[in-house]
């Protein structure tokens, strides 16, 4: 395989040469196609589909977060994004870019949730010198275990003294960054709407807490190959070092490659990993009578 090769069947498997998603249906075959993807370009540049280059069906002159509010597409792929989002379809996760949505198929949440979510789900966060959750974010969470689905306009008023947005989005981000909560749904006019996790999507946080982490790694490597057709293992590490450490990326590459379910290719002068394809059976050759 040429490099020239890589990058198109990338481009076409991340709907960049001119095939773009329109519909729901088109966004639902993307997702579940690709597995996970960012909203907009990130820079540094991190190997994954983006949804909006999906929607233009382009990779040029992409909007990236900071600049989206000015660009009329970004508000019309965030509505269909949003109809993934309100159909369970997909979740939006807060494991890359802080401000850059992540979005992850149904069909493969429940590994990411392995890796990043409670253990025990079902207990509430507690505040304290070792913990992972500030006071605010305990409060926030029970204010949406109350009363949510809630927008972020309505627990700002909950939670009242003076509270700043900042403020409140930082205590979010500590209960999504764990998944303790998602963002169900979102409109120009009210801002996100939040609801637990557990409450929204119990099957899948029930699957996730029932796999363990060397599994769920393993099966997200595939994933990750699938989706970038060829890429080297360091991009793997890179990817997959946001969530877990690369020592534990790197044993999981291991296994695979033990098993031979991942194998390496020759892309240009690179040695890449790749999908072990399957064999081709070849039908045995008769003499000639």
């Amino acid at each position: 395989m040429t490099d020239l090769e890589l990058q198109q069947l990338r481009r076409e498997k991340w709907r960049l040469a001119g095939n773009p998603i329109r519909t729901i249906d088109d966004a639902r075959g993307f997702i579940d196609d690709a597995g996970f993807c960012l909203m907009y370009p990130q820079r540094p540049l991190v190997l994954v589909p983006t949804f909006m280059g999906a929607y233009v069906g382009a990779e040029d002159r992409l909007p990236e977060w900071q600049h989206a509010f000015k660009d009329p597409r970004a508000a019309e792929a965030t509505e269909l994004m949003v109809r993934l989002l309100r159909e369970r379809t997909a979740f939006e996760a807060n494991l890359l870019e802080e401000n850059n949505g992540f979005l992850i198929a149904a069909s493969v949440f429940p590994y990411f949730y392995a890796l990043k979510g409670e253990r025990n789900p079902k207990l509430p966060p507690k505040a304290g010198s070792r913990s992972a959750y500030s006071s605010l974010a305990c409060d926030a969470f029970a204010l949406i275990h109350h009363h949510g689905p809630i927008s972020k306009q309505r627990l700002l008023e909950q939670l009242g003294g003076g509270l700043s947005t900042a403020a409140l989005d930082k205590a979010l981000g500590e209960l999504w960054s764990k998944l303790r909560i998602t963002r169900v749904d979102y409109s120009p006019q009210g801002g996100s709407v939040w609801d637990l996790l557990l409450r929204w999507a119990p099957d899948a946080v029930k699957e996730g807490v029932g796999l363990s982490v060397p599994e769920a790694l393993s099966a997200l490597v595939s994933k990750y190959l699938d989706s970038t057709i060829a890429v080297e293992q360091v991009d793997v590490e890179l990817f997959l070092g946001n969530i877990v450490s690369r020592s534990k990326v790197k044993d999981a590459v291991n296994a695979l490659l033990a098993t031979r379910e991942v194998s390496f290719v020759h892309v240009g002068s690179k040695s890449m990993l790749q999908i072990t394809p399957a064999k081709v059976a070849v039908p045995p050759r008769h003499a000639a009578p």
